[in-house]
């Protein structure tokens, strides 16, 4: 069955492709674009990244993968409100790094590190970058991700697996496994964050 890419702003149709198509998908940028604003991207149902210079969609998630996102930032919630030196952002959570403008499942920052809020997209690498795999970013792709993430200056990143129910913890000095019966170990930029990894798989278990 044929899928149709989602038009850009100024487009008069949209364009059937392959239902064996790849995702993501690259798309011509409107005119205007600039990947540094986020006024002048266009607007789809999915979701958009600009990275190496093209500009990638990808469908809405599923929900298998929407609800584990959910349980990742609730836990992610709970510990920012014990830790008011940190903020947490979610919803496809926009980095503008480099020459790359990506979204994330789940971020944390410094607040230090942070000078206000623009409307537009952070420019300052998280300390803590969260992933969720679905249908179409499984866990081969995430690891490009997270190869992404630590050149661009993130500490940590956690990849989470919700039909493995495991989550993957990657760092620069190498990485770890880990199956939903433990905790996640705790990294010194984000202290005392260790969630257990069930706590990710609450509403898919329930």
């Amino acid at each position: 069955m044929a899928r149709p890419v989602p038009k850009a702003l100024d487009d008069e149709a949209t364009v059937q492709v392959p239902g064996t198509v790849r995702f993501p998908v690259e798309l011509t940028p409107p005119d205007g674009f600039d990947p540094a604003r986020l006024e002048t991207w266009p607007r789809v149902d999915g979701r958009l990244e600009w990275v190496a210079g093209r500009l990638l969609y990808m469908p809405p998630c599923g929900d298998r993968q929407q609800d584990t996102v959910t349980d990742l930032v609730v836990a992610l919630g709970a510990w920012v409100r014990q830790h008011r030196e940190f903020v947490v952002g979610t919803n496809e959570a926009g980095l503008r790094l480099g020459d790359d403008s990506r979204g994330a499942d789940a971020a944390v920052w410094r607040r230090a590190d942070l000078s206000g809020y623009t409307g537009g997209f952070r420019i300052v690498p998280p300390v803590l970058a969260a992933e969720v795999a679905g249908r179409y970013e499984g866990e081969a792709e995430l690891r490009d991700k997270a190869r992404w993430y630590l050149g661009a200056g993130v500490a940590v990143v956690w990849i989470v697996l919700p039909t493995e129910r495991e989550t993957l913890v990657v760092t620069a000095s190498g990485e770890s496994r880990h199956p939903r019966g433990d905790r996640l170990p705790p990294h010194p930029d984000v202290p005392d964050l260790a969630p257990t990894v069930a706590d990710f798989f609450v509403q898919i278990d329930g």
